[in-house]
């Protein structure tokens, strides 16, 4: 019964404190995503080159960057935000939404949209993250509306 009041005072107390800055997690250490898109899973890869907290809502990041679909390279901006987090003995987990809306207006420029889930281990030894695995699920639906395909892309 302590461990789970402890838990919750701890949880409680980071709720309410300022969410630390984890802009860098998002850029992948310069590494593109890889994943798919389409039933048929085309080979998709998403590339992050700016990641910025917001400062006013701490929970939410500007992301820029760019997809690849075959020989589509197509620029996106949009926002990344964190819904929930869950602090584990060892693993945690943050859970979000993103949305990115791509440049241009041709049939292949559309919103990429969905859910994330981000699970790292902490080492307190190191007090470094270790093991990170991000996964982004969701879609991408071209402006006209005539196209609507399912994405997933994760880190390497």
């Amino acid at each position: 019964m302590k461990k789970y009041l402890l838990l919750l005072i701890f949880l409680g107390g980071f709720i309410a404190a300022q969410m630390p800055n984890i802009s860098s997690v998002w850029m992948n250490n310069s590494q593109p995503y890889v994943g798919t898109i389409t039933a048929q899973k085309i080979p998709m890869k998403v590339k992050i080159n700016i990641s910025e907290q917001d400062k006013k809502k701490d929970q939410e990041y500007f992301i820029s960057g760019f997809s690849l679909v075959e020989t589509t390279h197509t620029n996106f901006e949009g926002k990344l935000k964190i819904t929930k987090y869950k602090v584990g003995n060892k693993r945690n987990t943050v859970f979000g939404e993103y949305q990115f809306e791509e440049e241009g207006v041709g049939k292949h420029s559309g919103v990429l949209k969905g859910k994330f889930i981000y699970t790292f281990l902490w080492n307190k030894k190191t007090e470094k993250i270790e093991n990170q695995f991000i996964e982004f699920i969701g879609s991408w639906k071209s402006y006209d509306g005539k196209l609507d395909y399912p994405t997933n892309w994760k880190n390497q």
